[in-house]
């Protein structure tokens, strides 16, 4: 017996919630708990690859951590509320509502408004990717165990007791420094970076949010003005992970491709669901 549209309907929701519960849970995993064991990379005596100076704990950053992920979790949030009750009240003028049928959400007698669907929607996958950005960037940190550029600042290796008598000995295992155990973990994990995967990520999705969703006219000058505004932010915070030594050109790169690829992909999907 096929099942009615609301049955399905409710179906899918359910679905979904489980998908984004499992994906909570696995960002949980690799950010708060040991699960996942990162590489241990080696390196070579007096490599100055990483021999620039510790620039201090992420908060003394120019773009700490809380600063960063209130922008990116806040502002996306902001925009797309406002976006969406401009477009509401826009089609609601023209009267391009009054044909279109309620969406059901369970059963037959709960129903959605327009308005509470997309933007429920639109901040529901946001969010999705947000996490999936999260995930990838830790598990490329955990498998490749990068160094950062600052790492013999913290690992503090024994040059005398490792017989480094030549720059080209490679020295590996994890018994080779005697810093602090917390702080060389952390300098492990700079491949590909996380501040530029989010910031990227957040801002390439109200891009093009905003070029596909807001046609009101007048937007002309705006929309492109906001929108390279973002992705400025996006590419200082990046910069400003390589000015201060906390990760190599390649990992800010490699977190830009990481938070593009995320972003453009679910982007795609939303504009699939729109048509269809």
């Amino acid at each position: 017996m096929p099942l009615r549209p609301a049955a399905l309907t409710s179906s899918m929701l359910y679905f979904q919630m489980v998908i984004m519960a499992g994906t909570v849970m696995l960002a949980y995993y690799f950010e708060y708990t040991d699960t996942f064991t990162v590489n241990v990379q080696g390196f070579f005596c007096h490599d100055s690859a990483y021999r620039k100076p510790y620039p201090g704990p992420e908060d003394s950053s120019a773009v700490p951590p809380v600063l960063l992920y209130s922008l990116a979790a806040g502002v996306p949030v902001l925009v797309i509320i406002v976006g969406e009750t401009a477009v509401f009240c826009l089609q609601l003028a023209t009267r391009d509502f009054e044909n279109q049928e309620k969406t059901i959400l369970t059963g037959d007698c709960c129903y959605i408004n327009p308005l509470v669907r997309r933007t429920v929607r639109f901040l529901g996958i946001y969010t999705f990717g947000l996490f999936a950005t999260d995930i990838f960037v830790n598990a490329g940190q955990v498998v490749t165990g990068n160094l950062a550029p600052h790492f013999l600042a913290l690992c503090k290796p024994n040059y005398t007791a490792l017989g480094c008598q030549q720059y080209t000995q490679f020295i590996s295992g994890e018994e080779a420094c005697t810093g602090n155990p917390d702080l060389i973990m952390r300098a492990r994990k700079t491949f590909p970076s996380k501040e530029a995967a989010l910031s990227v990520y957040a801002a390439m999705y109200l891009t093009m949010y905003i070029t596909n969703t807001i046609k009101a006219k007048g937007t002309r000058l705006a929309k492109p003005v906001l929108c390279l505004g973002l992705m400025c932010l996006a590419f200082l915070t990046g910069l400003n992970r390589v000015a201060e030594y906390r990760n190599h050109w390649s990992d800010v790169i490699a977190g830009f491709l990481v938070g593009i690829s995320i972003a453009v992909f679910l982007n795609h999907i939303t504009a699939f669901a729109e048509v269809t």
